[in-house]
């Protein structure tokens, strides 16, 4: 059986039943032009109607116009509805408020900012609007710690969690066969959080294809960093990827349900 095929209608059925159990018809998300959400609206949308998903756009000043335009694509092909709250001012009381950003150096602890503020305006809309928000993350980051707390990992459910972020990019591919559902710029774009300026994934990440096989060789198949090494990665890099998953487990434990898709999943 096509694999891919197998996984969409899995998640698809994972988002419907959860949400029918739950009680809940509605989900809304945040849309920000890249894959992820991308992919997790494509999913909510076949599992409980467009109409009953939202996608919120919380663009801050480091956001591309073209995230914007694309999510907003997104959101038309898929037929749900969207929402647009800049976080330029709340970003900026945080940081007046904490007597930090006056230099031009932007920290780390000022780009989780940025993410807490989207997680709260989220967190907001749901308890407002009585509607389960999805998490976007996929397996690669939440492996490394790549997310925030209390920011774009707050919500009710993550339906990608169990998803390295190459096999979201074959779901993507797959979700497109019968038409242009994803904007195929979005799927071309390298992958960014958009957290100060010029920001690309690949600046703190290897390259995705190389991260993912190390983590599934480590996660899945349980091998040794010896023996992940001996399949032609540089020591250093298997011991500082395996170093970043350890340190992580932190992060993993207060993450919301994930939908589950393979024999080693987080949670």
């Amino acid at each position: 059986p096509d694999v891919t095929a197998e996984i969409c209608e899995a998640l698809t059925l994972g988002i419907r039943d959860y949400f029918a159990k739950q009680g809940f018809s509605k989900a809304l998300l945040g849309l920000s032009g890249g894959i992820d959400s991308a992919v997790v609206a494509a999913l909510a949308a076949r599992a409980l109607g467009p109409a009953n998903v939202t996608g919120v756009l919380m663009p801050s000043e480091y956001t591309a116009r073209r995230s914007v335009d694309e999510a907003l694509d997104l959101a038309g092909r898929l037929g749900i509805n969207s929402k647009i709250i800049p976080i330029k001012n709340i970003y900026r009381a945080f940081l007046k408020e904490l007597g930090a950003g006056g230099g031009k150096d932007i920290t780390l602890a000022m780009q989780n900012l940025q993410a807490r503020s989207r997680g709260s305006l989220l967190m907001a809309l749901s308890n407002a609007g009585g509607a389960l928000n999805l998490v976007t993350g996929n397996k690669s980051e939440i492996a490394v710690g790549y997310c925030t707390l209390y920011g774009d990992t707050a919500g009710a459910l993550a339906p990608i969690a169990d998803l390295f972020k190459t096999e979201v990019y074959r779901l993507a591919a797959y979700l497109n066969k019968d038409g242009e559902v994803i904007p195929r710029g979005i799927i071309k774009r390298p992958p960014t959080a958009e957290l100060k300026p010029g920001q690309k994934d690949q600046d703190d990440l290897p390259p995705y294809a190389t991260l993912d096989e190390i983590l599934r060789l480590y996660l899945e198949e349980n091998r040794t960093p010896a023996e992940i090494a001996a399949r032609g990665f540089k020591p250093a890099l298997v011991g500082g990827i395996l170093r970043r998953v350890e340190i992580n487990e932190y992060k993993r434990k207060q993450l919301p349900i994930a939908l589950k898709v393979t024999e080693k999943s987080f949670g």
